[in-house]
């Protein structure tokens, strides 16, 4: 059981027996009245994003999700294609359950599939993730490190994201895949 003080970004609860994620939660003390827990969750049954206000103290489940490490093989035009790395099997998710995942699915990545009820519903992916630049304006002569500012970069998998002035086209970048932000370059 999980309590409304242990909900974070990504956490997975069960909720009138369907399992959902949380995307995004905030911890409201009002001056007046008990505290509570403003959320906005997905359904990873249907992929529908829901809003909840839990009260403050208030518990919900921990779902019973298995969760089976594979690799990601390729994109056909109806889904996803992953095979178990223990017993070869091949599993095909659909656009909607892999979802903005997407931009982040290179051949060969292992990643968890979650399995709700011996049914694949989403994927787990690696904290951090490396991408090569794919597009990006070149930096203009003047433009510095400590500048401030940033540049959008669209990688290889098709994610856009905000980089440092100094990134190139073909630069391998680190990225967290819970918000999508650049990390840092690698060499």
């Amino acid at each position: 059981m999980y309590e409304t003080s242990d909900f974070k970004r990504g956490l997975y609860i069960e909720f009138e027996g369907v399992p959902f994620q949380i995307v995004e939660f905030q911890h409201v003390k009002p001056g007046k009245g008990n505290s509570f827990t403003r959320t906005k969750m997905k359904n990873l049954l249907n992929q529908n994003l829901q809003e909840k206000t839990f009260k403050s103290g208030e518990r919900v489940g921990e779902p019973a999700l298995e969760k089976k490490t594979m690799q990601y093989l390729y994109k056909d035009s109806d889904g996803y294609q992953f095979m178990d790395i223990k017993s070869f099997d091949q599993v095909h998710l659909t656009t909607e359950t892999v979802g903005d995942n997407k931009n982040y699915l290179i051949e060969n990545l292992e990643i968890e599939v979650l399995y709700f009820n011996e049914k694949p519903i989403a994927i787990d992916l690696p904290t951090f993730i490396n991408l090569t630049v794919s597009y990006t304006e070149p930096a203009i002569k003047g433009d510095t490190v400590s500048g401030g500012g940033g540049k959008p970069a669209t990688m290889h998998t098709g994610l856009v994201t905000s980089v440092p002035l100094h990134v190139k086209v073909g630069d391998a970048l680190k990225i967290d895949t819970r918000t999508g932000e650049y990390v840092e370059k690698v060499k």
